[in-house]
């Protein structure tokens, strides 16, 4: 009864956030509260301790050190620049413009703020090229979320939190997860991406008469964002790159085991300040407040699941009656659709990876591949309208018209042929590797 009542209350938090357009997270933080204090008797002072301090940490931190490069133009000035290297070879625009937002979301840049700043570009560069509107922006959503497995900051957190609620199991490496779920969900994006470009009839003149500006060189001030935000991923990344491949060095375990993704951000937005690359103020009203509440709320409420025995029940369920073979499937379809109206990282995987550990245990299948077919699945509903990556594309539309007709190519086109294309690829992989 009590699981029930929990996953009623997770698909009603999703439901509400999205008719109401109230973050879902405030809705999952009062359900958490009523249903973790009232009927499961927890101490308030313990509900409170679910809040995911850690995630929320590396949220803010990452956010505002790249918030540097959004506020004095870097971001924006890497991405003309690396389109117009493209200008000779205009049928290959639309993996230019993966390429473009898997290199700023690899460099830190949040998925939000990817999208942000490219999805005005895109939908102009379409004009001017005379190519399919719904290619540019099935192309830069994919990238933005492909680059964001890279670091995996988030999902590595969730990773890792899964496994610590059940400390029987051994833990798999995140970081390493993180960097084959990248791998693979890069070839995923380009196969949607060549599938959107020659399958839609517009894109046959794409190129003709497109003219592009040079743009105008980087600024002091842009350059020296540009070289931090390279110092920056060199510091996160390579102390853990040389554990793996020196596994037996004390000194580089040592170091390694000191790196954090959070504080290291933290150190480099500093520096940028104290080198004043951008207003201190605008760096911290970018921080995106809104997805963050949303992440946290959900954490809550999916941590009562927890104590509850929910997840442990559903992931019973799923190693019971759904076929060895076909659990990854499932994982991929169920993140698909809580993604339509929601979050990845805010409501499907904090709902969805604590169920791969013992999932994992009892199918035998590697909980690797189960954590990157959820976050396949889930992101191949990002380009939805009623999801995050959607809305900030229809958002960039000039005008209703415009908006109208791509809200529904979003809607019946993209996103169904998005869902369908991960699940035949999650299925192979999940066979092959």
């Amino acid at each position: 009864m009590q699981s029930a009542v929990i996953i009623a209350a997770i698909a009603l938090a999703v439901f509400l956030g999205y008719k109401t357009k109230i973050n879902t997270g405030f809705f999952c933080i009062v359900f958490a509260y009523f249903i973790g204090c009232f009927w499961l008797d927890l101490k308030p002072k313990a509900l409170i301790a679910f809040w995911p301090t850690n995630t929320m940490f590396v949220i803010i931190s990452v956010s505002l050190f790249y918030n540097v490069a959004a506020a004095n133009g870097t971001l924006e000035k890497i991405s003309r620049s690396l389109l117009y290297a493209c200008r000779k070879f205009p049928g290959m625009l639309p993996y230019a413009l993966f390429a473009v937002a898997v290199i700023l979301s690899v460099m830190g840049a949040a998925y939000f703020t990817v999208l942000a700043f490219l999805a005005p570009i895109t939908l102009l560069i379409c004009e001017e090229s005379k190519m399919d509107k719904l290619t540019g922006a099935v192309a830069i959503n994919c990238g933005a979320l492909a680059g964001g497995d890279f670091l995996g900051v988030i999902f590595r957190g969730l990773m890792d939190s899964s496994y610590e609620a059940a400390p029987e199991l051994e833990a798999i490496d995140s970081f390493v997860t993180c960097l084959k779920m990248f791998g693979l969900a890069v070839l995923f994006s380009l196969i949607l991406v060549t599938i959107f470009r020659f399958a839609l009839p517009a894109n046959r003149n794409i190129g003709k008469d497109i003219k592009f500006e040079k743009p105008e060189a980087y600024t002091t001030a842009q350059k020296q964002t540009l070289y931090l935000m390279v110092a920056m991923m060199a510091v996160v990344l390579v102390f853990p790159l040389l554990k793996l491949l020196i596994p037996g060095n004390a000194v580089i375990k040592l170091v390694a085991g000191k790196i954090d993704v959070g504080l290291v951000a933290f150190v480099f937005a500093v520096i940028a300040l104290l080198m004043k690359l951008a207003p201190q103020k605008e760096i911290i009203a970018r921080v995106p407040w809104n997805t963050i509440l949303m992440i946290a709320g959900a954490g809550m409420l999916i941590a009562v699941a927890v104590e509850a025995g929910t997840i442990d029940l559903l992931s019973n369920w799923i190693g019971s009656n759904v076929p060895t073979f076909l659990v990854p499937i499932a994982f991929s379809l169920v993140g698909a659709i809580m993604s339509f109206f929601s979050s990845t990282t805010g409501v499907v995987c904090p709902a969805l990876f604590p169920l791969i550990p013992g999932l994992s245990a009892t199918t035998g299948l590697g909980a690797a591949n189960l954590f990157t077919c959820t976050v396949l699945g889930a992101q191949s509903s990002a380009i939805s309208p009623f999801s995050s990556g959607g809305s900030l594309i229809l958002g960039s539309c000039g005008n209703e018209e415009e908006r109208s007709s791509l809200f529904n190519r979003l809607l019946f086109v993209a996103t169904p042929i998005s869902i369908g294309v991960a699940a035949i690829f999650n299925l192979i992989v999940s066979m092959v590797l």
